[in-house]
C-alpha cells in the first residue's frame, strides 16, 4: 500500500530509479509469469569484504546493502527513490510539520521476539549516545534534543522519541524537515533488540550469530573478517511470503579477471566491472550500466600538516588532475568527472539540475603550468623546497589505478614525491576516520534525494569531514539551511548552490568523479531492484527463473 504524500520531498525532484529485470511502480516489483528455478540461490560479487553489521556504526555501502537486506525500518525505499511501506503501515504529520507518528504492523525478529516502537526508540537512542561513536549520528540532527545529547548535557533518553504502547511511535523534530521520511528509511533509524545488544556487549554484531533480524533475510554465515558472507530467507520476515530467494550468497572478489572467470563458470551470477572490461563486454547480453549517486573525492590532512592547510596548495593538487581523461581513458566504466560533491541527476529545482547549477568550472578545469605555479607558490609561503606525500586508497581494482593516476599527475609537481598506500577496504575506512593519513580518496554516496546528504558532510564538526576542512560562512550556510530556512525552499536551494561553491573555489576537498557501476547480471535473475542512493540494492522480491 503506498501512503498518501509519502513520498513528495517538497521542491526536490529525485532520480529516475533503475530496476533490474521486471519491476513495478511501487515498493516491490510486478508480479512475473516467469517460472522459478527448484534451486533459489543467488551468488553476487562484491568488491570487497563485510565491514559491519552493528547499523549504529556501518558507514560503508556494502555494510548498508547487506543490513537493508537483513533489516527493516520504518519506512524502505523502493521504485523512484521513494520511501513506502516497511514495518510502518502508514504514518501522520501534524500541521507545524514537527511531529511524525508511525503506525507498525505486528512484525517479529528472526528469535522469534516482536518488533515494537520500543526497538525503534532504544536502536535510535543507542545510535545518538555519544558513547556509542557513530558516524551517522548527525542524521538524527533534527529530532529533538539531539544536538545537546550529542555534547553530553543530556542523556541519550532525553531524544525527541517515544513509544506510545508497542506499535505507535511518535517522533518530536526541532523544526520541519521535508525529507525526514526518507531519513527513517536509512539503515542507521532500524530498530535494535535491546536484549540481544546487551547479551553480546562488545561482541554484538560480531559475527552472523551474535545478531538478530528483521528483514527479508538473515545472516547465517559471516565470521566477521570472512570475504564471503550468506543470507538465508528469514521465516518471521512481516512479508515472508514475498520473498523467494532460499539463499543470497555474497563474495568479495578483488581481481577482475577472477570475478570474470567464475561468472562465466557459473559461480555467480552478478559481478562488476573494471578497467577494460565494460568496453570489451558492452554487447555482452548481461551487461548493464547502472547511474550512480556515488562521488569520489580527494580529501587532504588539514590538521595532519601545514601545507594541505594552503589553498594554493589544494588548488594546485586539483588542477593537475585531468578527470576527462581519467574517466574515459582510466576508468572507462561509465564514470563521469565530478563538478562538485553533489553527483549529477541527485535533485533539481525549478528545473535546474543541483550539480549543473552549484558548479565553479575553474575548481575542476585542468591546467597543469597553472597547477605547477600554486604549488611552487604554496611550497614556498610555508618554508619548503619539497614535499613528500602518501596517497592512500583501497587496495581494489579501481583504487589502485586512481592511486597510480593522480600519482603520475602529481608528480609532475615540482618538489612532490608521492607514494602509493592501497589498502583494505576496512581499514582505510578506519585510518581515515582516524586522521591517519596525509591525502586519501574518499567515496560517498548520497543516503537520499537532497543535497544536504553530501554538504553536510564537510561542517566543521561532521565526524565525516576526515580533512578537517574548516570554513565559517561554509558553516552558516548548511545551518541555515537546516534550521531557519529549513522550510524556505527558495533561500534553502540558494544557501546549498553557494555552499558548494565555497566548498569548490577553497578546494575544501578535491572532486574526482561520479562513479558508474558497470555490471554483469545472468538473464535468469529476476526483480532485483536497484536505487542509486542509500543501501543501493534490495533482493526481497528477486529470483531465479528457470
Amino acid at each position: 500500500m503506498k501512503l498518501s504524500a509519502m513520498a513528495k520531498l517538497g521542491t526536490v525532484a529525485t532520480l529516475a530509479t533503475m530496476l533490474l529485470a521486471a519491476c513495478g511502480n511501487g515498493a516491490s516489483p510486478a508480479k512475473s509469469s516467469t517460472a522459478q528455478a527448484k534451486n533459489q540461490t543467488l551468488t553476487w560479487m562484491e568488491s570487497s569484504s563485510l565491514t559491519s553489521m552493528d547499523n549504529s556504526l556501518a558507514t560503508d555501502i556494502i555494510s548498508a546493502e547487506t543490513l537493508n537486506n537483513t533489516g527493516a525500518g520504518l519506512l524502505k525505499f523502493g521504485a523512484g527513490n521513494k520511501t513506502y511501506p516497511s514495518v510502518a503501515t502508514r504514518y501522520t504529520k501534524s500541521k507545524d510539520g514537527k511531529t511524525y507518528t508511525f503506525y507498525l504492523r505486528k512484525s517479529k525478529w528472526s528469535n522469534g521476539q516482536p518488533v515494537t516502537a520500543k526497538d525503534f526508540v532504544y536502536g535510535w537512542q543507542r545510535t545518538v549516545n555519544p558513547k556509542t561513536g557513530s558516524q551517522y549520528s548527525y542524521l538524527y540532527a533534527d529530532i529533538k534534543n539531539d544536538t545537546a545529547i550529542s555534547k553530553g548535557k543530556e542523556p541519550a533518553s532525553d531524544l525527541g522519541v517515544k513509544a506510545e504502547g508497542n506499535y505507535k511511535l511518535v517522533v518530536n523534530l526541532v523544526h520541519p524537515i521535508s525529507y525526514f521520511p526518507t531519513l527513517v528509511a536509512q539503515v542507521s533509524f532500524f530498530p535494535q533488540n535491546k536484549s540481544v545488544v546487551q547479551k553480546y556487549g562488545k561482541a554484538y554484531a560480531a559475527n552472523a550469530q551474535n545478531n538478530v533480524y528483521n528483514g527479508p533475510f538473515k545472516l547465517t554465515y559471516w565470521t566477521g573478517t570472512s570475504d564471503n558472507w550468506t543470507l538465508t530467507k528469514n521465516p518471521s520476515y512481516w512479508d515472508a511470503k514475498g520473498v523467494k530467494l532460499h539463499q543470497l550468497k555474497f563474495s568479495a572478489v578483488k581481481d577482475p579477471q577472477t570475478a570474470l572467470s567464475q561468472y562465466q563458470s557459473g559461480k555467480l551470477d552478478a559481478i562488476y566491472l573494471t578497467g577494460q572490461q565494460p568496453r570489451n563486454l558492452k554487447s555482452n547480453p548481461g551487461y548493464r550500466s547502472l547511474t550512480s549517486a556515488r562521488a569520489a573525492y580527494v580529501e587532504m590532512n588539514e590538521k595532519h600538516d601545514s601545507l594541505m592547510r594552503n589553498t594554493k596548495a589544494r588548488q594546485a593538487l586539483s588542477l593537475a588532475i585531468n578527470r576527462t581523461q581519467f574517466t574515459k581513458k582510466v576508468m572507462a566504466d561509465g564514470s563521469i568527472p565530478a563538478t562538485g560533491i553533489v553527483t549529477k541527476g541527485l535533485a533539481t529545482y525549478k528545473g535546474k539540475d543541483f550539480a549543473t547549477e552549484a558548479t565553479d568550472p575553474s575548481a575542476t578545469a585542468y591546467d597543469q603550468a597553472k597547477a605547477k605555479k600554486l604549488w611552487a607558490e604554496a611550497l614556498k609561503e610555508t618554508g619548503r623546497k619539497s614535499y613528500n606525500m602518501t596517497l592512500m586508497s583501497d587496495d581494489t581494482p579501481v583504487g589502485k589505478s586512481t592511486t597510480e593516476y593522480l600519482q603520475s599527475e602529481w608528480s609532475k609537481l615540482p618538489g612532490l614525491k608521492v607514494t602509493n598506500q592501497n589498502i583494505p577496504y576496512k581499514t582505510r575506512l578506519a585510518r581515515s576516520a582516524a586522521g591517519q593519513f596525509d591525502v586519501v580518496v574518499s567515496l560517498w554516496g548520497a543516503d537520499f534525494p537532497d543535497p544536504i546528504t553530501d554538504l553536510q558532510l564537510f561542517t566543521s564538526g561532521n565526524t565525516y569531514n576526515n580533512g578537517k576542512w574548516s570554513n565559517k560562512a561554509y558553516d552558516s550556510l548548511i545551518n541555515k539551511v537546516t534550521t531557519t530556512d529549513a522550510n524556505n525552499p527558495d533561500k534553502r536551494w540558494n544557501e546549498m548552490v553557494s555552499a558548494q561553491k565555497i566548498l569548490l573555489q577553497n578546494e575544501g576537498i578535491i572532486p574526482l568523479y561520479q562513479g558508474g557501476k558497470p555490471q554483469l547480471l545472468k538473464s535468469k535473475v529476476k526483480d532485483v531492484v536497484y536505487y542509486p542512493i542509500g543501501a543501493n540494492w534490495d533482493f526481497s522480491h528477486a529470483y531465479i527463473s528457470k
